[in-house]
């Protein structure tokens, strides 16, 4: 098992387990927003991200990706769910930071429980624009 930079030819499979992993964890979003947002997550959000897979010999399990101090994505193949991977991500990236930034949907519980697990804290209520959907805005600090 390693974490490391995605790969380009890997890109493809990123957007297969985000594209799978949101609509189990938002299913309280129309699907077709994630449907129309597929494009828009690898030709303009991953590339500006850095992005770093969890893979073992064969397979990408999941991945992270920072903008900045803004962590932008974490997903963990609906295979492997459960298993460790996102807290492994989510500790890889907080040794290379002093703080990190992010939003979750406030009805994605599973995600919220998990970065309050992991020492985040909610620093202020949101709405997204895009899904009129009550989101979080939760912060970590080392």
């Amino acid at each position: 098992m390693n974490i490391r930079l995605v790969e380009e030819t890997e890109v493809d499979t990123l957007i297969e387990i985000w594209y799978e992993a949101s609509l189990i964890a938002h299913d309280f979003i129309d699907k077709d927003y994630w449907k129309s947002n597929r494009m828009k997550m690898k030709e303009q959000y991953l590339p500006m991200s850095e992005t770093y897979v969890l893979s073992n010999e064969k397979d990408v399990l999941g991945f992270i990706s920072m903008v900045d101090s803004y962590l932008a994505a974490l997903f963990i193949d609906i295979k492997h769910q459960g298993e460790g991977y996102g807290k492994r991500l989510l500790n890889f990236i907080k040794g290379n930071r002093e703080n990190i930034q992010l939003k979750v949907y406030k009805k994605n519980i599973n995600a919220v429980n998990f970065y309050l697990r992991n020492d985040f804290v909610i620093k202020e209520e949101l709405v997204d624009n895009e899904t009129a959907e009550e989101e979080l805005l939760m912060e970590w600090e080392r």
